[in-house]
């Protein structure tokens, strides 16, 4: 098995056109072996300048070119040979005369000009982009807090788009940009980065990937560069789109409650932009960006699951420690374990050993020690020690009248209410089985049936759903033989 910087390498060259031969040749492994990386679609991670001469082919060199740019949004197995291309320029030309050699030369070496370092010069092309991180503060149900965006920008049109997260990441990063190409519809040729924690980090001439970006630059296909040392200018475009989304789309300071679903917002709100005209070129930013979008590569068969999973085992109440401040809670049996964990840009889902989800948490992103506690998972233990709900972590986050209630029970009414909730947070989940249980005990029917009832009320239309149609004349046509004129 290849190492993942060899898999990247093979995808790069593929993305530029090379055969499975070149590529072998030029990586020395073995034909097949660059064969099956370039067929494979799914990086996921798994659980556990020469100077040209005078040529008969001068004549059909930009129709090649052509067909060359084109195959750049068809996949590997769909794209020109040079036998295609001077069987092609044969039939459809018939006054060209020139040899399949001088065809295949050309092709080789007009794939080969993607090598070289043009990338750098300051004139962008359609479908590249400048990614980076800004900072914003937000309303969040915790308060005002400075969150990250993510800010993609097309430097040929001036196309902006962004998404908010809790932090830099390679999780952040990879889902942001995910969002992105999904929404677009299809992924840029180029992205250009500046040092970011959560994709690489460029030493001089020495470039250090994470390894989850490294996988997803191989699922998508995109090429990656990164701005030369003490060169900030190389990314100019997106540091002033970065403060032009601060200015534009973050004033008033916004109020979130769920990062996703502002996140789906924010694409209309950045959409609604591009109807400013183009700062330098004065057509709409929109006229321009429909060249960025034709030049998108095509999004991938099977999408790719941005998530690193990671081992950590439990302390004494079952839960662990990510970022070396920020504690998830598992389940209290699990205490002492090796428990794995999906780390996620929004969520650190917690697996049971069958690949399941025990339990999900949102993603904590600060500076102070936190606690996420989801008390479902302590039911059960619960029910084996009803001794400890005086002291309980669910008895303190419940409802006041379910708290009085539980607490004038005996010991085997408490077991029932227990189990009741214990069963209804597996259908549901906790928050809505405990607003069933405080629902059920207003209305002085705390059994398994009616909470039941009022849970799948809670988690559908509510329980107090919009007014339906006057079904009164209904009622007197059927009930009383007809309308009275």
């Amino acid at each position: 098995m290849l190492k993942m910087e060899q898999v990247e390498r093979i995808k790069e060259l593929q993305a530029l056109g090379l055969s499975t031969s070149d590529i072998a040749k030029k990586l020395s492994i073995d034909w097949k072996t660059a064969d099956k990386y370039m067929k494979s679609e799914d990086f996921s991670p798994k659980t556990p300048v020469v100077q040209q001469r005078s040529s008969k082919l001068d004549p059909w060199k930009e129709i090649i070119d052509k067909w060359l740019e084109e195959d750049r949004k068809n996949r590997y197995k769909q794209r020109h040979t040079a036998q295609r291309i001077y069987d092609r320029l044969c039939r459809e030309y018939p006054e060209f005369t020139g040899s399949y050699s001088i065809v295949q030369r050309y092709v080789k070496t007009a794939r080969g000009r993607k090598h070289t370092d043009g990338f750098h010069e300051l004139v962008w092309a359609a479908g590249e982009v400048q990614a980076d991180f800004g900072e914003a503060d937000f309303q969040t149900p915790d308060g005002k807090r400075a969150l990250k965006y993510l800010c993609c920008s097309f430097p040929y049109s001036n196309a902006g788009f962004t998404q908010v997260f809790g932090g830099e990441t390679a999780e952040c990063v990879c889902q942001g940009l995910q969002d992105i190409f999904e929404w677009l519809g299809g992924v840029p040729v180029r992205i250009v980065f500046d040092n970011a924690p959560g994709v690489g980090r460029r030493f001089k001439d020495v470039i250090q990937i994470t390894e989850l970006f490294r996988r997803f630059k191989a699922h998508y296909g995109f090429l990656v560069s990164f701005c030369n040392p003490d060169a900030g200018h190389e990314k100019g475009n997106v540091e002033r789109k970065t403060g032009y989304i601060r200015s534009n789309i973050f004033v008033p300071v916004p109020s979130i409650s769920l990062l996703p679903a502002y996140n789906r917002q924010l694409f209309r709100e950045s959409e609604a932009l591009l109807d400013k005209p183009h700062y330098k070129k004065g057509l709409p930013i929109k006229e321009l960006f429909r060249a960025d979008k034709a030049a998108l590569l095509p999004l991938p068969a099977q999408k790719f699951n941005v998530c690193r999973y990671e081992w950590l085992r439990t302390d004494g109440y079952g839960k662990v420690c990510l970022d070396s401040k920020h504690y998830y809670s598992t389940a209290p049996e699990l205490a002492g374990q090796e428990v794995l964990l999906a780390i996620r840009a929004h969520t650190i889902e917690v697996l049971q050993k069958d690949g399941s989800v025990l339990v999900t948490h949102n993603r904590i992103y600060s500076d102070e020690r936190t606690d996420s506690i989801d008390y479902s998972t302590s039911l059960a233990l619960l029910l084996k020690r009803i001794g400890a709900w005086p002291n309980s972590g669910i008895r303190a986050q419940a409802p006041e009248k379910v708290r009085q209630a539980l607490d004038a029970q005996n010991r085997e009414e408490l077991r029932k209410s227990l189990l009741i909730l214990k069963e209804l947070s597996e259908r549901y989940d906790f928050a809505t089985a405990i607003s069933a249980m405080e629902e059920a005990i207003k209305r002085n029917s705390l059994n398994f049936s009616d909470t039941a009832v009022l849970a799948a009320r809670l988690a559908g239309v509510g329980l107090s759903p919009e007014p339906g149609p006057d079904l009164t004349q209904y009622d007197k046509l059927l009930l009383f033989g007809g309308v009275k004129a």
